[in-house]
């Protein structure tokens, strides 16, 4: 394959949510008790409750399977995580909202959900999209201390979604699901903070907490990023300087002889003012070229913003916020 010579793709990190069979008996047998109850309306305006009661007809009543998506199993598109403190029950529920926002985000692509009135309706209780969810203590094989006990340690909280409620949620905020097969970008990046300025690429050390950082960006959206490899960028005369200004046609030629979809360009530079990073991004879909910008950022935000912006625009719901 030609994209071994120039772009190194970041692992698959989907292994990271698997969940192995026992687990999932588990989860089948306890979920009834735990999460088995209706959904409880809480009084409000009459098109809030509204949206609640077809909420709660597409988890009851909906039995119609997702396609499956070329992008991953429908088992790893429908789920997502979150980190929580102990497995009490208030840390819990806070949890459930954020991995739902997650899962909708994921599944959809589409950013602009989460700023929708209808999530305050269906973040009241967030526990009844929920289909199954497990915890791995991030301290495992550390002892507990003296004074710790279990609800001080931080825990990755996983939860499972039935594909068909998800899907009707979506239908219900006017939405749709991202089945299609994601495509696997190359990101063209120049950096720049004070003297120090130059191109991320697969190689260079000094761009391995940035590639890795990249990488955590892509993953819960179900995308995978790489990065050309240094004697590549230089043969095509590109750095960072250049880079900025090469059209994204070329950018994307050169992602596709990598192996790689699509070309995301972009820059991030450290402002002093603005005590963070300036990120500046692009992205071409059906000829027409997509550009936003993230101001006063550390560069973990910066990369979440850039693949926050690839999914909404490569599913086609349009320029991102």
């Amino acid at each position: 394959m030609p994209g071994k010579a120039l772009l190194a793709l970041c692992p698959d990190r989907r292994s990271v949510l698997e969940i192995d069979s026992q687990c999932r008996q588990r989860r089948k047998n306890r979920a009834t008790a735990s999460h088995g109850a209706a959904l409880t309306v809480i009084p409000t305006e009459h098109s809030m409750a509204r949206f609640w009661c077809l909420a709660l007809l597409v988890i009851v009543l909906t039995g119609i399977a997702a396609r499956p998506t070329a992008a991953t199993s429908l088992d790893d598109l429908y789920q997502s995580q979150t980190i929580v403190t102990g497995q009490g029950e208030v840390n819990r529920e806070a949890g459930f909202k954020s991995c739902l926002d997650a899962v909708l985000l994921r599944v959809s692509g589409d950013q602009r959900l989460l700023a929708k009135p209808e999530m305050a309706a269906l973040s009241d209780k967030p526990g009844g999209f929920v289909a199954g969810f497990r915890y791995r203590d991030r301290m495992e094989g550390i002892p507990i201390h003296d004074e710790q006990g279990t609800h001080d340690r931080p825990h990755d909280l996983y939860c499972r979604y039935k594909p068909a409620a998800i899907d009707g949620v979506l239908a219900l905020l006017g939405d749709k699901p991202w089945l299609a097969e994601r495509p696997r970008l190359a990101v063209f990046l120049s950096t720049r903070q004070g003297a120090r300025h130059f191109a991320l690429d697969a190689d260079n050390e000094r761009g391995e907490l940035m590639r890795e950082s990249f990488g955590n960006a892509a993953t819960p959206l179900a995308m995978q990023v790489g990065f050309p490899k240094a004697a590549s960028l230089s043969r095509a005369g590109l750095d960072d300087i250049t880079m900025r200004d090469t059209a994204l046609t070329s950018l994307d030629a050169a992602a596709k002889q990598a192996g790689a979809d699509k070309a995301l360009a972009g820059s991030i530079v450290w402002s002093d003012r603005e005590l963070g990073w300036i990120a500046d991004w692009r992205l071409e879909m059906a000829g027409k070229t997509y550009t936003w910008q993230v101001r006063g950022v550390s560069f973990d935000e910066a990369f979440r913003v850039a693949m926050r912006g690839a999914a909404q625009i490569l599913s086609g719901n349009g320029q991102p916020r």
